[in-house]
């Protein structure tokens, strides 16, 4: 077994064995590794019972969680044919970042209980796919550690803490550390009722009121000043449901913003975030990106979010999974398999570039 790596950083029933071997996944038999899906089974083998349900779960009775999954069928693709779209070419740009492909890594919490390495692994893997990676702000104590990991494109997703001048603190270390973005999380005043946790006995570290840092829970659109001062790169706000807010956003002079329920982690009942990015993409009308996450496991579903208007896509739980199983060369995979899947897409609906994925190219199932 591997030994725990910053063991107090959750409180977990027990250690992780060592990660399986990617190269014995792939040639021993029939390949077992052919989707991202294919990566959850494999983690769930070595995590504990309790960090997989903290990973897999949702809130409430989780049926957002599997609504970010059944959403992608109200949607279909309308192929073109004949238009020469071979080969594809999948790259694009955000915010000034030039990618390799539109699917950027989705800030996770305490990767360090996934795999040894945690972050350090996931932004290696995130630069050698060409992608941005988003790391969480549980990561605050070693985030210089992180930005050196790899000469890939990071930004740094935000909780306020309680203690500002501690927040402060830690977004002029992010400055200084050349992350080139801020993501501030807005949907988090307080912890969804996640019960697999609450069954399990799991805590996290930080953020909850019963911790000595806490997230601030009473955020307001005026908070986006000193966050600004504190760190002047591009901020983005991730956690927007609706048209109303994404019009606020704007206003307020974000940079971006990331359509989000939090991976269904937060408030249950509500709608998947690819449901509501055509009313967010409208009520924006041009002016910013929209980026989205929640539910992506297909090249279709990032294909499809980017023809409701999408600028790029966030996935989490896969990279998790990937990490879990693989260590970076997990991680890696997983984007490696996005990306072949969005580039067959391409190909099969007739679109050559990013530029020429449309609202043309779909339509409701």
């Amino acid at each position: 077994m591997l030994p725990v790596v910053d063991p107090e950083t959750v409180v977990a029933t027990a250690v992780p064995p060592s990660p399986l071997r990617l190269t014995r996944l792939r040639t021993v038999g029939t390949p077992r590794i052919l989707t991202v899906d294919d990566y959850e089974p494999l983690a769930k083998q070595v995590l504990p019972a309790d960090v997989f349900d903290y990973y897999a779960g949702g809130a409430g009775d989780e049926w957002t969680l599997a609504e970010n999954r059944r959403a992608f069928e109200d949607w279909v693709i309308r192929p073109r044919m004949l238009t020469g779209a071979w080969p594809a070419d999948p790259s694009s740009e955000i915010l000034g970042t030039p990618i390799a492909f539109p699917v950027l890594v989705a800030p996770w919490a305490y990767q360090k209980r996934a795999h040894p390495e945690g972050e350090l692994a996931t932004a290696r893997a995130a630069a050698r796919a060409g992608t941005v990676m988003v790391v969480s702000s549980t990561a605050f104590e070693y985030l210089e550690d992180v930005a050196g990991a790899s000469d890939g494109p990071k930004w740094w997703q935000l909780y306020v803490f309680t203690d500002r001048g501690m927040t402060v603190d830690m977004l002029h270390r992010v400055h200084a550390a050349g992350f080139g973005a801020v993501c501030l999380t807005v949907d988090f005043p307080d912890v969804g009722l996640r019960h697999r946790d609450t069954r399990n006995g799991f805590q996290i570290a930080i953020g909850l009121r019963s911790n000595e840092l806490t997230y601030a829970p009473d955020l307001t659109w005026d908070d986006l000043a000193w966050i600004r001062e504190a760190a002047p790169v591009p901020l983005l706000v991730k956690g927007l449901l609706t048209a109303e807010d994404a019009r606020i956003a704007v206003d307020a002079g974000v940079d971006a913003i990331v359509a989000s329920n939090h991976g269904g982690r937060q408030l249950d009942s509500v709608r998947a975030p690819v449901t509501v990015l055509p009313e967010i993409v409208e009520a924006v009308d041009g002016r910013i990106p929209v980026l989205v996450d929640g539910g992506f496991r297909r090249g279709t579903d990032v294909f499809k979010a980017l023809a409701l208007g999408a600028g790029a896509v966030l996935v989490g739980r896969p990279a998790c999974w990937g990490l879990a199983a693989a260590g970076e060369d997990g991680v890696a995979d997983v984007l490696r398999i996005l990306r072949a899947e969005l580039e067959n897409t391409m190909v099969l609906a007739g679109t050559r570039s990013v530029a020429e994925i449309t609202g043309t190219n779909v339509e409701r199932a």
